[in-house]
């Protein structure tokens, strides 16, 4: 692999761990979100535990951790698996953060900013779905689920055959739900919390 194609990767896990939940929460002076709530550094729990304000800060910083880097990637023209590689690096940051001890998040934003990065319509389309289940269940997790477990049908369906994306995309999913085993139990005995209740 070529030098900058693995610096563009390296760049990309050290800018996803960078914990936006938790430097959002430090810088407004809220409680650190991995000790409230549900434990987990992300824009839902830091909606629980600060509001909406820092909630959408939270947002938008994970979801750019994954969309800067895969951008840079196709300004550079890179090929599509090193394109790849780049979204997954960024992902892992959020999930495994080398400046917070690899305790991270569980990835849907900073997913949800790689497949913008890929294709404006696959991000569309999966936080359109997100939305779409959150409003009608207000399950966040379902919501991410189902949502995300549809993104490599969606890079199918927007640019076709490209087995790279497609096959590293669903590799992410795979991962994003283990890291929602917890939900996943919580929501198949109906204890699973609303979205903003405490």
């Amino acid at each position: 692999m070529p030098t900058l194609d693995i610096l563009l990767v390296l760049g990309a896990y050290l800018l996803g761990s960078v914990s936006s939940a938790i430097v959002v929460c430090r810088m407004m002076g809220l409680p650190d979100p991995r000790s409230e709530g549900s434990g987990n550094p992300g824009a839902t729990n830091v909606l629980r535990v600060g509001g909406r304000k820092p909630a959408a800060i939270t947002l938008a910083g994970d979801m750019l951790k994954g969309l800067l880097p895969v951008l840079a990637g196709q300004a550079l023209g890179v090929s599509p698996l090193v394109l790849g590689l780049t979204g997954a690096a960024a992902f892992l940051g959020h999930l495994y953060p080398v400046f917070f001890g690899f305790r991270g998040g569980k990835g849907v934003a900073t997913l949800l900013g790689v497949l913008f990065g890929f294709h404006w319509a696959v991000g569309a389309a999966t936080a359109g779905t997100w939305l779409l289940v959150a409003k009608g269940f207000r399950i966040s997790s379902l919501a991410a689920l189902i949502a995300t477990a549809l993104a490599p049908f969606y890079l199918w369906l927007f640019l076709g055959p490209h087995w790279d994306l497609i096959g590293i995309t669903a590799a992410m999913v795979v991962l994003l739900f283990w890291r929602h085993r917890s939900n996943i139990q919580r929501l198949l005995s109906g204890e699973e919390s609303l979205i903003g209740n405490k």
